[in-house]
């Protein structure tokens, strides 16, 4: 059987990929390279170079490699773009689901590995988020996440399709330092890069309802949310009737306060403080897993801790 990563030459698709080869599978990347690097690809493994919005691209990879299952990780993701530019987002990931869909419908694929997102719940006034707890996205993103969550379900009664969509908490680390977040979209990357300029990291927003007035994030490693990939994968094989929505987090929360000490910790300034902004439009007070489902459901448990994200992420970067 032949996975078709879309997105795999990303930060976390590159894990992904890797962690399905290491499983048994036989793999392949639909990748555009728009923030993707070529050289993340293995050795061995297709690289069709386009979009999921590109028919003939997915025509390529379905026809040339006998796919039978998709992980679909291709998308935009950066909230405060979207809120500036929702149009833009809905048509990159409402619009590009759809016409991977309509794809995989006409070539009989069957299985699909979905990346949704937290963002999906928008800001539950909750301890720990489940996947019964109501959805009201705060932003375009989360809202596109939902709508796809949405979309597969209709499709998947239209047309066999077996799914799994995975909310991701958030990503962090790297499972080697080549294959590091490159960008510096979310927090702990963004820390580096203001430390590398000589600038405190930014706190948008200390007047939050939570201890130390800064937003609340669960972190789950990169390595182990591809772990959570290929349990999905290996379920959706043994059970062609899946239909399975899970959350991929650790269930602990830590503020962006302690996510700067650990950082400050870890690259020898235990004095690294940060600067307060205002806050972002479309950011939750607090945002932590229930991770009871994917471990019931899938066998699946994020192993690894906030430092060693932080370490392997800091390694990367000075890579």
């Amino acid at each position: 059987m032949t996975w078709l990563v879309t997105g795999g030459a990303g930060y976390i698709g590159a894990h992904v990929v890797r962690a399905l080869i290491a499983d048994g599978h036989e793999v392949a990347v639909l990748d555009d390279l728009s923030t993707g690097f070529k050289e993340r690809v293995p050795d061995g493994v297709p690289l069709i170079m386009g979009t999921v919005l590109d028919p003939a691209a997915l025509a390529r990879a379905f026809g040339d490699h006998e796919v039978s299952g998709v992980v679909h990780l291709a998308g935009k993701k950066k909230v405060g773009e979207s809120v500036a530019e929702p149009l833009y987002y809905f048509h990159e990931n409402v619009e590009g689901l759809r016409v991977l869909l309509a794809a995989m419908g006409g070539h009989g694929v069957r299985s699909l590995v979905f990346s949704s997102s937290a963002a999906a719940y928008g800001m539950p006034d909750v301890e720990f988020v489940t996947e019964d707890t109501p959805c009201a996205p705060l932003s375009p993103y989360g809202l596109t996440k939902l709508v796809g969550e949405q979309m597969i379900a209709a499709a998947a009664v239209a047309q066999p399709l077996s799914y799994v969509n995975i909310r991701y908490f958030n990503v962090a680390g790297s499972a080697s330092p080549e294959l590091a977040d490159r960008g510096a979209a979310n927090l702990i990357p963004l820390i580096f890069e203001r430390v590398d300029a000589g600038l405190p990291p930014r706190i948008f927003g200390d007047d939050y309802p939570t201890p130390d007035g800064t937003g609340i994030r669960d972190y789950i490693h990169v390595a182990d949310l591809a772990e959570a990939h290929t349990a999905a994968a290996r379920r959706l094989i043994a059970d062609p009737q899946t239909a399975l929505t899970v959350n991929a987090g650790r269930g602990v929360g830590v503020s962006v306060r302690e996510i700067i000490q650990t950082v400050g910790s870890v690259i020898g300034e235990p004095g690294l403080t940060g600067a307060v902004e205002a806050r972002r439009p479309g950011d939750p007070a607090r945002s932590v897993a229930s991770a009871d489902r994917i471990r019931e459901e899938l066998g699946w448990t994020a192993r690894r801790d906030v430092r060693e994200m932080v370490e392997s992420a800091w390694a990367g970067w000075r890579r």
